[in-house]
Order: structure tokens, then sequence, then C-alpha cells
């Protein structure tokens, strides 16, 4: 991979994991209602799960989807549905010392994080779009390990900074009626960025 392709590829990967999606709107409402350390587990699972997507990716697997093409339809299926159940259960959240009293509320663990991005609609945009763009035929082996090797990099710098910024929400957000207003909205966001996928399975 040559300095300029390299270069490219660390941009993209900055942009493609710093911007808001599924994943950084549920740090985000997971630093608010459980805290930094709780949290870590869900960071470590978005980190590993999506290097190993994107090496799974890269060796082949998402030539599954062009020989069964229905499969990808029941990824979506189960993607829109379990994402609608996540938002919903964002939305229901209490104020900060509920969550924490609940003896049913937590963040994902690591694995439950992890397999999220099989579902999750702009990690699958992300990890086929460098894995086409940033690869050449000539090195594709050691091309694709580095961009997961770039993404596995970047994502602990991002998924802490999204959480960091949730838990600088707590003080403010410990007022019943503005944790409402604030779960709602993240629950909002979580199915606003779900819409391009309605729409194109709809179509």
């Amino acid at each position: 991979m040559t300095a300029e392709l390299f270069s490219a590829l660390v941009v993209f990967a900055f942009v493609a994991a710093a911007t808001p999606g599924p994943n950084n709107a549920m740090l985000l409402a997971s630093g608010v209602n459980y805290g930094f350390r709780r949290t870590l587990p869900h960071m470590f699972g978005i980190t590993v799960g999506f290097g190993v997507m994107i090496l799974l990716i890269g060796f082949g697997f998402g030539q599954l989807f062009v020989r069964l093409p229905w499969l990808y339809d029941v990824l979506k299926v189960v993607s829109i549905g379990y994402m609608l159940w996540l938002a919903w259960q964002i939305a229901i959240s209490g104020p900060v010392t509920a969550n924490e009293a609940r003896s049913d509320a937590r963040p994902l663990t690591a694995f439950e994080a992890a397999a999220f991005q099989w579902v999750n609609p702009k990690a699958w945009t992300s990890s086929l779009g460098a894995v086409s763009a940033y690869t050449v035929p000539a090195h594709y082996t050691s091309g694709m390990i580095t961009v997961a090797a770039v993404f596995t990099i970047i994502s602990p710098f991002v998924t802490a900074a999204w959480t960091a910024f949730g838990v600088s929400l707590r003080g403010l957000l410990s007022d019943p009626k503005r944790m409402r207003i604030f779960n709602v909205t993240m629950a909002l966001a979580l199915v606003a960025s779900l819409l391009p996928v309605i729409l194109e399975y709809w179509h």
C-alpha cells in the first residue's frame, strides 16, 4: 500500500468511525445512562467486532450474499427489527440514578456489541467500502489486514470520545425531564439512521 493510499485510508477510517451512526448514538446514550466504566465492554466489542467483520468480508464472506441474495434481505429485516427494539429500550430509559438502580438495566456486553456490527447498516457500508477502495489485487491480503488494523487502532479513541461525551452530560441530564428528552432524541436518531435501509428495502 502506497503512502498516499494509506493516508487516505486513515482519513476514511476516522471519518467513518467518528461520524454519527448507530454505534456512536448507542455509546453516547450508554455513557449518559451507565457511565464510562460500565460502557467499556460495549466499546471493546465494537472495536473487535468491526475489525473481525472487515477481515471476514475481505476473505470472501460478502460473496455469500451475492450467491444468496435472499440472505441479505433476511439480514436487513433482522437489522431493522433489532435496532428498533434498541431504540425503544433507549427511549424508555429513566433518570441516571434509576438506571443504575434497576437490576435489569445494563449496557451492551462485549459480545452483544460485536454481534451488533453484523446488523449495523453503517458498519456494512464502511467495511465493504474500505475493503473495495483501499486494497489492490497485487497485495490484497496485506492490504485487507492493513484496513482492519487501521480501523481497530482508531476505534478505541473514537468510542472513548463518544462515551466520554455522554458521561459529561450526566450532570446536565440528572433532571428526569431533560433525561427523558435526551433518551427519546437518541432513540429517534437511531431510528433516523435506519431510514435509508428501510426505504431501500421498501423499494
